[in-house]
């Protein structure tokens, strides 16, 4: 007979998820728990998974705990459980350990079929559920330390300082929308912009030039470090087996900025030439603004952006360069940050 064993995501508890087992043979389907990165299943489950009376299940459980094979505190757990009449009960719970070590016992060919399922189960559930959670999470976290760490600084203005808090908030619907399509909540959103026009370290120069003549035409202003410069733009540009390193619009900008104010390719002007160069760069490749026309950075925003990246550590760079290009991304119902 065909193998039936199939995972259908179900909608479970606020705090755990439910899906679908069916035994190979068809015989039986549980709802299962996924909580805690691992499986639960109730005595009654139990039974039905292995087919046999509850009081041996239980007998079993018994042994194992007595015998210390297991302790009862590590593989049990009290969760609400919603019964066949609609209530909700507090019921106990069994995980993974506790459930194969009955199964050796009463039933080890299905013990063995399910612990193949739940290992196989488990797996894609922390890769795409739990890991992705810790990842928002930590993410988030980050950001909003490491801009807590500069909304405060005394040459911030009022506007700048709503700019940095507003990136907090737009970061966090980024992450949302990451998280909707991580579970197959939304369609997959478009392609980041594809980059046309490259900039060429030729028009970098001019404009740095024009930036000179604007803020006095100090000679220190733009004037390189060890050809900071072409390392940013190559860096940027470059490719990897004949495929761009970093393939849209968005990350290509989010790093030039981010490489123009730390690497200090400049004696002086690096936060001033970054921001002009990514918002050159944007606009050359129509990346600036949205689709009414409005700028996706506003000017109070990307001050402190430039600000959280010179203020940042350098093992923190994916997370600021995530957050720049999640601001970029095209999304419906967007406004300019």
């Amino acid at each position: 007979m065909p193998n039936k064993t199939n995972t259908t995501a179900q909608s479970g508890s606020p705090t755990g998820e439910i899906v679908l087992y069916s035994a190979p043979d068809g015989t039986v389907e549980l709802d299962v728990r996924i909580e805690q990165e691992t499986i639960w299943l109730t005595q009654k489950q139990m039974s039905e998974l292995f087919d046999t009376e509850r009081s041996v299940i239980t007998k079993h459980l018994r042994n194992i705990f007595n015998t210390f094979e297991l302790l009862k505190n590590s593989v049990s757990a009290n969760f609400a459980h919603t019964a066949a009449d609609g209530k909700t009960y507090r019921t106990d719970f069994y995980n993974l350990d506790a459930i194969i070590s009955v199964g050796y016992r009463v039933n080890s060919k299905r013990g063995t079929q399910f612990r193949i399922w739940a290992t196989r189960v488990l797996k894609d559930h922390i890769l795409k559920g739990y890991t992705v959670n810790e990842r928002r999470l930590r993410d988030l976290n980050q950001a909003i330390r490491l801009i807590a760490g500069v909304v405060d600084r005394p040459d911030l203005t009022g506007d700048e300082a709503k700019a940095l808090l507003r990136v907090v908030g737009e970061y966090s619907f980024a992450l949302d929308l990451l998280d909707d399509y991580d579970y197959q909540r939304v369609s997959v959103p478009p392609a980041g912009v594809k980059m046309v026009h490259p900039l060429t370290y030729t028009e970098a120069l001019r404009i740095i030039e024009q930036l000179r003549e604007r803020f006095g035409g100090s000679s220190l202003f733009g004037r390189q470090n060890n050809g900071g410069l072409k390392a940013a733009l190559g860096a940027v540009m470059q490719t990897f087996d004949e495929r761009d390193l970093y393939p849209s619009l968005e990350e290509k900008a989010a790093h030039l900025l981010y490489f123009l104010i730390k690497n200090h390719p400049f004696v002086d002007g690096n936060k001033r030439i970054g921001a002009a160069l990514f918002l050159w760069f944007l606009e050359r490749n129509a990346g600036l603004r949205d689709r009414k026309g409005e700028r996706r950075i506003s000017d109070a925003a990307l001050v402190a952006l430039t600000l959280l990246m010179a203020e940042s550590k350098p093992e923190e760079k994916e997370i600021i360069v995530r957050i720049v290009t999640h601001l970029l991304c095209e999304r419906e119902g967007e406004n300019p940050t």
